[in-house]
């Protein structure tokens, strides 16, 4: 067992009947079902959180490797938020997390053409910064210096983002459109679509513009950068992503009070005469039925369709046609530093995000003089290249990676190595919404929670955190309990 796992077996410390208050289940140990178990626990329910792996934090975690350069705590893979993502940053004060992943005081993000853009030659360094002045001016300085797109396409982008800016996320009619369609109407060049709509719209869907939904598209970018001016101020982990949403996620639960079950699996969830039971199963421990008034399924969408009973969901079998998207991250250690800001995007390049994670991966060897550096690209929407070998990644990268930053011609590299998500967050294609399910199921005391859901936001932490704290909401609501602090942003 790893610490604070509650064993299961015939020597369990679990009741094997009811207990005498209102109880719960939570299946998924990651963000969804670490906040919907936190919840819970506050309002005085007696929680269970089982989780199959023998951590927390669901697609959200770090591992250990020895490298040439040292020993290195990895993440699995780049993940960031804006400031716009306030259910996160809530989650993230309930861990005590936020010192650890602060935010930027004004959103800047350099962006390097290595082909100096078309019909230019060279290099070529653009950003785009917001000012303090109000939405929609707090990014016009920046898209008016913005020399990654021509006089014209910029004029054609602030049209675009004006007519943008009158759309409502919500109507089912723009679920059912691509957002590639939307703005070639819009008059959007190709060059226009890889420069600017791209480079935000891949890193926030995980799918390009002819992949994704028109209204998922509208949500992130009239919510980051249309709302306020600082909403898209982004914010990353400066330590081990396990170190919070594991070890501060698992101590934050053990505080409340919630019981903690890793590596332990559940089996059939069905329906009792008082209640929910949960077959669960701890490997040599045996397995047990747990007794529960609420039982939240916080797991990925086809995890979901194979413990939801029969009759509880309407169309389940909708549930095996929200696609899944892969994200590819190739990891590199450089015996120098070669990267002197802290991230970039890139774009003429198969580079999409480069993040400079030596600090966070407590690297610190030094070459002489010069401290080696460690640099992870993260490639969204990565269909094509997510089964390719090592050998063929890092012939294709570590040349372009050189051609973006020429202090990495000549420098040692000391690792590569290659990690893959497959079915790293749901797809975003069009018709998405009519798919995705809300919180409460047809079985009374029994929710769903998981970024697939149905919260209106895309794949992102936001949205998983926001669908626990809805499961939540609803479970609370059925039991009469009261629902203390829930932020109402998530009902």
């Amino acid at each position: 067992m790893t610490p604070g796992a509650t064993r299961l077996g015939h020597d369990s410390e679990l009741p094997s009947g009811r207990p005498e208050g209102a109880a719960a289940v939570v299946i998924g140990g990651g963000l969804a079902g670490t906040t919907a178990a936190l919840a819970l626990a506050d309002a005085g329910l007696r929680v269970t959180l089982i989780e199959g792996r023998p951590r927390l934090g669901g697609l959200v975690f770090s591992f250990r490797r020895e490298s040439a350069a040292g020993e290195l705590s990895v993440d699995n893979g780049q993940h960031v938020y804006l400031r716009c993502c306030t259910a996160y940053r809530g989650f993230l004060e309930r861990l005590g997390a936020t010192d650890l992943v602060p935010l930027q005081d004004r959103m800047d993000v350099p962006v390097l053409d290595p082909a100096g853009g078309a019909g230019r030659g060279g290099m070529r360094l653009g950003r785009l910064r917001r000012t303090a002045l109000p939405v929609p001016l707090h990014l016009a300085g920046s898209l008016a210096g913005y020399p990654h797109l021509s006089p014209a396409e910029r004029a054609r982008v602030v049209r675009a983002t004006l007519a943008l800016k009158g759309l409502d996320p919500a109507d089912p009619a723009l679920d059912g459109i691509d957002f590639g369609s939307w703005l070639r109407r819009h008059g959007q060049s190709d060059r226009a679509v890889e420069a600017l709509w791209d480079l935000v719209g891949i890193a926030t869907l995980n799918a390009r513009a002819e992949d994704a939904s028109m209204g998922l598209a509208a949500k992130v970018f009239k919510t980051g950068l249309l709302s306020a001016p600082g909403a898209a101020d982004i914010g990353w982990s400066r330590v081990p992503l396990g170190d919070v949403h594991d070890t501060l996620a698992r101590t934050a639960l053990e505080k409340a009070g919630v019981r903690l079950a890793l590596r332990t699996r559940a089996g059939a969830v069905t329906r009792s005469a008082d209640g929910w039971q949960v077959a669960v199963e701890n490997g040599p421990h045996g397995s047990e039925l747990l007794s529960a008034d609420t039982v939240v399924l916080a797991v990925p969408q086809r995890e979901a369709h194979g413990l939801l009973p029969d009759g509880a969901l309407d169309g389940k079998d909708r549930l095996l046609d929200i696609g899944t998207a892969p994200i590819l991250n190739l990891h590199v250690v450089y015996d120098r530093r070669v990267l002197r800001r802290p991230f970039f995007a890139a774009i003429d390049s198969p580079v999409q995000w480069v993040f400079d994670r030596t600090d966070a991966s407590g690297l610190t060897r030094a070459v002489g003089n010069e401290r080696c550096q460690y640099l992870a690209v993260s490639q969204s929407a990565a269909q094509e290249e997510i089964d390719e070998p090592v050998a063929k990644l890092r012939a294709r990268y570590l040349p372009e990676l050189e051609r973006l930053l020429p202090a990495a011609r000549g420098a040692r590299i000391h690792d590569f190595f290659v990690t893959r998500e497959r079915t790293a967050t749901f797809a975003p294609a069009p018709g998405v919404g009519r798919l995705r399910p809300a919180a409460r199921t047809q079985a009374p005391g029994l929710f769903l929670a998981g970024a697939w859901t149905a919260t209106g936001w895309p794949a992102t932490m936001e949205s998983a955190v926001r669908s626990g704290t809805a499961a939540a909401r609803e479970a609370l609501t059925e039991l009469g309990c009261p629902q203390g602090q829930l932020p109402q942003e998530a009902a």
